[in-house]
């Protein structure tokens, strides 16, 4: 699959991922506004996990429509992303981390430090593909994980009662 095809395929994803969310608003039986903090800290973390991976895929069709191609395209892209996820991550973790501190409980640990992992491999590998590689694969596996994390979280809006529902 040739770079354009895969970030296409992406974003047609991330769009309807963040699609997706909205399904889950509807469905629960209370304004947004209403929601618990947690349930209202997952929703953000959907939204970001769509937008982002939509807003980098469509950064690099952009760049894919130059011509000639920039030689340096995936660093490029790598770089972006890298400019992006930096605070993303502090903003998010800074959230986790008070959630944790309130209730350890409350954050499934299952789900959390695998895509934490996965999150921080995909960070890692933008700073070596700006500085060495220069190749798409590592800037599509840091939509990829962004995705896959979106999906896990509209997964767990979806099938989770809400903070506070009564389990009955």
């Amino acid at each position: 699959m040739q770079p354009g095809e895969a970030l296409d395929v992406a974003a047609q994803v991330a769009v309807t991922l963040a699609g997706f969310a909205g399904i889950v608003v509807v469905f629960r039986p209370e304004s947004v506004h209403r929601w618990a903090e947690i349930d209202r800290f997952r929703l953000r973390l959907l939204l970001a996990n769509s937008a982002v991976p939509l807003v980098w895929a469509l950064f690099g069709i952009l760049l894919l429509t130059v011509d000639p191609v920039p030689a340096n395209i995936w660093r490029w892209c790598s770089g972006c992303a890298l400019i992006v996820v930096i605070p993303l991550i502090i903003f998010n973790a800074s959230g986790a981390r008070r959630f944790f501190q309130s209730d350890p409980q409350i954050i499934s640990k299952f789900t959390y430090y695998p895509i934490a992992l996965l999150g921080t491999a995909a960070t890692l590998l933008q700073l070596i593909n700006i500085v060495w590689w220069n190749r798409f694969a590592p800037f599509f596996f840091i939509i990829f994980v962004y995705l896959v994390a979106g999906i896990a979280q509209f997964l767990r809006m979806l099938l989770l009662p809400p903070q506070g529902a009564d389990s009955t």
